[in-house]
């Protein structure tokens, strides 16, 4: 392997992997590499997340969210059939419980339609015939939402780069981050790396490489983790597609829900709350530096203030199996604690700023010979292909000479 680059990608997780293939498919000539600190590629948010295809249906009109995931939702199910991956376009229904939730559901609706996504507003008669155990007052269905294994689709976006003679890096953790007159020193635990350009999709150590390379980020990563049952094998009868809850607009979370995997198997879940380590996936997992990080952080204050309630509620959750399954049973009424079990839990990277609001859409930020990707939780991954080639297209805007691929 050489030691010296183009573009130098830090993080293997999608979005790292699907800007190396883009940039590799515009600059057929350009010599990338990717680096990834942990042994295995799609480790940590990608590894863990729920697989779903999202519609693009949440997020505001106009915003990266709304575009890259309604695009996302379409080129991430052609590249699937493209390259043969298993996936299943199953739709969702997002359904009201109670009266309060009418008028949110009716606003979901309505920013379905002005994302130009597929919506139908169904009734409780209607949800029964797609999923007949829901107890509902009123549901949108949403057509084009789908489920993937995206570890899957991180292999075969990994071997399109291998096919174009790029420069993989497992094991390899970035320590510094200095400039030269002509390129960005990467200082590793496996040596010297230098590259005309830094591309950082580090997830959920992104501010801090971005702090590595001499900015300051307007916002910290603060990590939330997600946590999950699952349904006994003899009860997924109980689920046939997607099942959401109208989410809480002011709550950054979609609520828990049921969630048929491509395995056929059903996720429960998630809850969110903060984890004491970046990279917390048990109750136990703590960190000294990450956790006073964020104690710190004014940002965390204010976020925490503000939904303080919401906050102890999640927190109960984690803490509380017959808490969990109550708000099941909000959705299904027939599911019993004994119907499900704990499976894994995911860390979704928040960007959070220090006047206590999250980043509610995909922030890129530009830096000297660098670009980085500095929130990318969900949908990152459904817009994983449309990320990878916003960011690619900065690249080459930035740095490319005239006889561009395009």
């Amino acid at each position: 392997m050489s030691n010296t680059y183009d573009y130098a990608i830090v993080g293997g997780g999608i979005v790292g992997l699907a800007t190396a293939m883009k940039l590799s498919q515009m600059l057929p000539s350009a010599k990338i590499t990717v680096i990834e600190k942990e042994s295995s590629w799609a480790y940590h948010q990608t590894g863990n997340n729920s697989g779903v295809i999202h519609s693009g249906i949440y997020y505001k009109p106009g915003s990266f969210k709304a575009k890259f995931s309604r695009a996302g939702c379409q080129s991430m199910v052609d590249f699937c059939r493209q390259h043969d991956i298993p996936y299943d376009v199953c739709g969702k229904v997002i359904v009201a419980t109670q009266e309060k939730e009418l008028p949110l559901l009716e606003n979901l609706f309505q920013r379905g339609l002005q994302n130009e996504i597929p919506v139908t507003k169904i009734t409780p008669e209607q949800v029964k015939e797609i999923e007949p155990y829901v107890n509902c007052i009123a549901a949108v269905k949403v057509d084009s939402t789908g489920i993937v294994n995206y570890k899957a689709v991180c292999q075969k976006y990994i071997e399109i780069i291998q096919e174009a003679d790029n420069d993989l890096r497992l094991n390899t953790k970035v320590l510094g981050i200095s400039l030269e007159p002509q390129n960005v020193v990467l200082e590793t635990n496996k040596g010297t790396i230098k590259a005309k350009f830094l591309i950082n999709c580090a997830g959920l150590f992104s501010d801090r490489v971005a702090q590595m390379a001499n900015l300051k980020p307007s916002a910290k990563i603060v990590p939330f983790r997600g946590e999950y049952y699952e349904l006994v094998p003899e009860k997924r009868h109980m689920v046939n597609t997607l099942i959401y809850p109208v989410p809480n607009p002011s709550f950054p979370f979609l609520g828990v829900h049921f969630t048929k995997m491509i395995d056929g198997s059903v996720h429960a879940g998630p809850n969110a709350v903060l984890s004491l380590k970046r990279e917390g996936y048990k109750k136990t997992d703590f960190d000294l530096k990450d956790f006073a990080e964020v104690m710190a952080y004014p940002g965390f204050w204010k976020l925490a203030s503000k939904h303080a309630d919401e906050g102890v509620r999640e927190i109960v959750r984690s803490f509380s199996k017959a808490a969990f399954v109550k708000s099941l049973q909000r959705l299904i009424p027939e599911v019993r604690s004994e119907d499900v079990v704990p499976t894994h839990a995911g860390v979704r990277a928040q960007a959070l700023m220090n006047n206590g609001s999250l980043v509610d859409d995909f922030l890129i930020v530009n830096g000297e010979r660098s670009i980085h990707v500095l929130n990318a939780p969900s949908p990152a991954a459904t817009s994983s292909l449309e990320i990878g080639k916003e960011v690619a297209s900065q690249v080459v805007n930035a740095t490319a000479p005239t006889s561009v691929a395009l």
